[in-house]
Parts: C-alpha cells; sequence; structure tokens
C-alpha cells in the first residue's frame, strides 16, 4: 500500500526520518513463506496482510508475527493491501478515541483519499450518522454517495457547514493541519473532539520546502488550555505507526482488525483501491499521490509489468503542490495513467 506517509517520509517531513538507503512502505499483502521456530495459528501458503515498520515495498518482506492478519477468502490481494493502515486509523479515530454513536456529526478531509473513503464507510456503519467531507472537484461525482454533505477543498468549508448545522459537528478528522486545525476548533461543538492525524498541507512541491513547513506551523492556532475548558472542546492527536512500532500496542490493533475482519465479512465495508502500479511505476504512483489525484489506495503490485509509456500520456512534474489542485478539474477522468517527464 502506498500513503501520503511514504512521501512526507521521502520528502523528509517526519521527525526523525530514517537514513538511507532504505525501502519504504508500511502495509503489504502476500503469501507466508516462511515462519519462526516459535510462530503458532499461521502456516506456510496463508495469505496474510500486515504491517511492517518500512521495508514493505518489496517482493519478500519480514515482520513480527503480532503485525500480521489472515485475509479473508473473498478479499483480494490488492484490497489486503488497502485495509490495514486506512481502516485501523478510520476506526480507532472514530470509536476508540472520539466514542463515535448514533446521531452524531463527523466532519473529514480529503474525503477522497483512502482514509477518508474508510471513515465514510464505518459511519455509515451507525444509524443516523452525518458526514461532511471535503474533497477535490473532480472527486465529488465518484464519492458524492459515500459522504452526506460535500465540499470543495477551496470553498469556506466553515459557512458552509454552520448553513446546515449552526451548531457545528461533533468529530473532526484533520489530515491537513495548518490554517485548517483553528478551524476545525471552531466547527466543535461542546463535547466534540477535533483529531489531528496528518500534516499534508507541509507537502507542497517535490522536496522538502521549509518554507511550507513555517507556514503550515504558522497558521497552527495556538491552542488554550483554558479555553477548551470553558468550551467543552477535545483536542486529540493520532497515529497509527508510532501506536504500533514506538509505544508496543500490537495487541490493542489486533482486536481493532478482528472487528474490521468482521464488518467486511458483513458486507458492510470494502477497500476502495484506486490503481494498481509495477515497483518500476513507483516515481509515477508517488507523483499521482502527491498531485492528490487518488480516489481511494494506490498499490504497488511486485507480480504487475509497467505500463508501456504511450507519448501523449506525459506530463509535467508540477512544483506548484497546492496550487495545481485548482487545474484538477480540467481532467475530470483521471484514469491510471503513468505520469512522464
Amino acid at each position: 500500500g502506498l500513503n501520503f506517509i511514504d512521501l512526507m517520509v521521502r520528502q523528509g517531513n517526519i521527525d526523525n526520518p530514517p537514513k538511507t538507503p532504505l525501502v519504504p512502505g508500511f502495509e503489504c499483502s502476500g503469501i507466508v513463506e516462511a515462519l519462526g521456530d516459535s510462530v503458532k495459528g499461521f502456516e506456510i501458503g496463508d495469505r496474510v496482510m500486515a504491517f511492517v515498520n518500512y521495508n514493505a515495498w518489496a517482493e519478500v518482506v519480514c515482520t513480527p508475527v503480532e503485525f500480521v492478519y489472515k485475509i479473508p477468502e473473498d478479499m483480494t490481494f490488492s484490497e489486503a493491501a488497502a485495509f490495514p493502515m486506512n481502516f485501523v486509523t478510520a476506526y480507532m479515530m472514530l470509536f476508540e478515541v472520539a466514542n463515535l454513536r448514533e446521531g452524531m456529526s463527523v466532519l473529514v478531509h480529503s474525503a477522497g483519499g483512502g482514509v477518508g473513503q474508510a471513515v465514510a464507510q464505518l459511519c455509515s456503519t451507525i444509524p443516523n450518522v452525518t458526514v461532511f467531507g471535503t474533497a477535490s472537484s473532480f472527486k465529488h461525482e465518484a464519492i458524492k454517495s459515500s459522504v452526506t454533505h460535500l465540499f470543495d477543498r477551496n470553498a469556506d468549508y466553515v459557512q458552509e457547514v454552520k448553513r446546515i448545522s449552526a451548531d457545528g459537528v461533533d468529530i473532526v478528522l484533520d489530515c491537513l493541519c495548518g490554517e485548517n486545525t483553528g478551524k476545525g476548533l471552531s466547527l466543535l461543538k461542546p463535547l466534540g473532539t477535533y483529531i489531528l492525524y496528518g500534516s499534508s498541507n507541509m507537502v507542497t512541491g517535490e522536496t522538502k520546502s521549509f518554507f511550507s513547513f513555517a507556514k503550515s506551523w504558522w497558521q497552527v492556532e495556538k491552542v488554550n488550555p483554558i479555553k477548551l475548558y470553558e468550551e467543552n472542546k477535545v483536542i486529540a492527536g493520532f497515529s497509527l505507526l508510532n501506536l504500533l512500532f514506538k509505544q508496543n500496542r500490537g495487541g490493542l490493533i489486533k482486536g481493532v482488525m478482528d472487528k474490521l475482519l468482521n464488518l467486511y465479512n458483513s458486507k458492510k465495508i470494502k477497500p476502495v483501491v484506486d490503481s494498481l502500479w509495477a515497483l518500476e511505476e513507483v516515481k509515477e504512483a508517488m507523483q499521482r499521490i502527491h498531485d492528490r489525484g487518488n480516489i481511494g489506495k494506490l498499490i504497488l503490485d511486485v507480480e504487475k509489468a509497467p505500463t508501456p509509456l504511450m507519448a501523449n500520456d506525459s506530463t509535467e512534474t508540477s512544483e506548484a503542490g497546492e496550487e495545481e489542485e485548482d487545474h484538477e478539474g480540467d481532467n475530470e477522468n483521471k484514469e491510471r495513467m503513468p505520469f512522464i517527464q
């Protein structure tokens, strides 16, 4: 699975980035080829999906057994590679951190992305949950049925939400950061929860930008604990990778995966796969996620041959970052095509 965090790792936009040489990637699916001496519950030949602390983008992966889960019979390998990060993140934020219940309302940014689509599906399992979503306009037709109210990412969504729900929302899920932090807090109802789980606004150009980092940091509203107390609001953060690999909560995540697989087997949730890419096409795949062109998850498939490049597939790699989203409507049918320079 290819996630936005992989792009941030590549650019060094994370705390303590790993040293090169490095094989990226945090989730995968495949067939068990070998077992440790004390491993129980799995056999060679089992179809599995797994979390990996880097090194997932490879033909052979080794990871502790606590991070490995069997794939349901009717789930494809590509769906399995799209499942762990997105759905565990969405489930933990909605049910473990924010305590989603019947009749609540949720605002999720990047509603067309992998986590955004997982959030929308999980909200549909609870009665009378209202989902507000923001996304680039070219994605609206494809995802409009998954959310209750959909807004363009460049619109004044605060006013749009308050026009529909004057009191605001119960839960805000923010993967953008920057100025959206203050906007999200302002939209919270009393006893509402704002959760930051990413900072994609720091990624604009092709490389790490000190200006983008400083701008995003400067735009974050300084949180006053007294104000939170007076307004009865909760602010939280969520990092699945830190929870797994630094805070040793693999057992908690195992229980969440069991619940999610039950929902999958009941046909209540299903991972959305945007496109499949050969390992040789990783640059083009990352360009697509950098340009926010995906709906659902991008998958690197080790068995897939590269797609032949055609002259009319060529696009220039833009340094414009966020601004290039304004032009995404010019290419409404963003099919999975290689991007070449």
